[in-house]
């Protein structure tokens, strides 16, 4: 019974180690895995932050059209001067004018230039004579200045006969050359020069513009730029 007893202990002793290495086997548990971030010395990157759409750019607004000017019509212009001693008129043809200054004696000027597009025009002619004018509905209300003389005008719209003629001829060897204003009562005020000598104009017939010079038969024409 003495041998036993150690032997019975020794064989009691392995089956509780056999027992606790079954028990490992079956319900023992895993190392937990180390994970990168739990490495020292790993830094995590911070997430992007998200990044905000963008609306699209508003489109530019259209430019607003500048209003275009109606060109000046074509037509012809004819009155007196403010003190009743002159006539002028105008014909507007395409931008451009040509006028005519007329005391009916000795006082002449024909003058030329550009209109502008809201109906002003600055015209010149010899001598250094100078008219500016700005036409305004049916009528152009303006200035001559001639000879050191100051003139105010008004030239309404004028309606055939009613305008501006010429004639240019050679009679008896005299250089002729003939300006009538036909004002739209039917007077008529024009200067006639042989060879550069002014005087009184005979009246032409406004319907065909004839004129008898000297005893010869002219035609005298409407006048445009």
């Amino acid at each position: 019974m003495k041998r036993t007893g150690p032997l019975f202990t020794l064989l009691a002793g392995l089956l509780l180690a056999v027992f606790m290495l079954s028990l490992n086997s079956t319900t023992g548990t895993k190392p937990a895995s180390t994970s990168k971030a739990d490495s020292p010395g790993y830094k995590v990157s911070p997430s992007p932050a998200p990044t905000a759409s963008k609306a699209p750019p508003s489109p530019a607004p259209s430019p607003t059209p500048t209003p275009t000017k109606a060109p000046v019509p074509n037509a012809n212009y004819a009155g007196r001067t403010d003190d009743d001693s002159s006539a002028v008129s105008v014909s507007l043809r395409d931008g451009r004018a040509i006028a005519y200054f007329c005391d009916g004696h000795d006082k002449e000027s024909w003058l030329k230039g550009a209109v502008e597009g809201d109906g002003s025009m600055k015209l010149s002619g010899e001598g250094g004579s100078v008219l500016n004018g700005v036409l305004k509905g049916g009528s152009i209300r303006g200035t001559v200045d001639i000879e050191g003389g100051h003139y105010a005008f008004t030239a309404d719209r004028a309606v055939k006969p009613s305008g501006l003629w010429r004639a240019t001829a050679t009679v008896r060897n005299a250089r002729i050359d003939g300006g009538w204003i036909v004002l739209p009562t039917g007077k008529q005020v024009g200067i006639l020069t042989r060879d550069g000598k002014p005087s009184p104009a005979p009246r032409i017939d406004p319907e065909t513009g004839t004129v008898t010079i000297d005893g010869e038969r002219l035609t005298a024409r409407p006048v445009t730029p």
